[in-house]
């Protein structure tokens, strides 16, 4: 069985990108391949990340462009994993059901414009939640607010600032929801069911 062949779209240090690459080094992403890296900023560490483990990657010039190497490389899922950018309509029905998304916090809490990074852990904090988390979901055009693949729960501690709440996210959700979600997703793709 062919693999599905995965473009990871990033904006900053690649953490996200990161979880998956160990995830299919490790086998936890057996049926799907990271062919791509696009990052919408050139000075994005995830780029060295690619580099150091051998996958292709590029600088995001516009949409149109980037849609074209997709199509080139034979792309079948996107994974958005920390890209700051919202996409057009059009780019997201070009891949319509095939992007994913993940988002530190349990939506609809703490989701949508403007919420993505430390701000979403400042607004948990601040609100006082006692338990926050990290969604998969997929990409339609309004942010944050496509179908929820999965979900995972990380308590609030008494202590927790931003950062350490951060980190916690990542490690007890993020990095496990993320690689799980893709390869249920490439696995189908890959059987030709999606």
């Amino acid at each position: 069985m062919l693999k599905t062949k995965i473009a990871v779209m990033v904006s900053g240090g690649g953490t996200n990108l990161q979880a998956l690459i160990d995830a299919q080094k490790s086998g936890k992403i057996k049926n799907g391949e990271i062919v791509l890296v696009a990052s919408s900023n050139p000075d994005a560490y995830a780029l060295t990340r690619a580099e150091e483990n051998g996958i292709e990657a590029v600088i995001m010039t516009s949409e149109a462009d980037l849609l074209k190497i997709f199509r080139e490389k034979g792309v079948q899922l996107i994974v958005l994993a920390g890209f700051l950018k919202i996409l057009s309509s059009q780019f997201i029905s070009a891949y319509e059901n095939r992007i994913i998304n993940v988002h530190p916090s349990l939506i609809p809490s703490f989701c949508g414009k403007g919420c993505y990074g430390l701000h979403v852990h400042e607004k948990a904090l601040d609100y006082g939640v006692k338990v926050t988390g990290a969604t998969v979901h997929y990409v339609n055009e309004i942010p944050d607010g496509g179908k929820i693949i999965a979900q995972k729960a990380v308590e609030v501690k008494e202590d927790d600032t931003p950062q350490t709440l951060q980190r916690r996210v990542m490690e007890e959700a993020e990095w496990i929801l993320l690689p799980q979600a893709v390869e249920e997703i490439s696995e189908k793709i890959a059987r030709g069911e999606r």
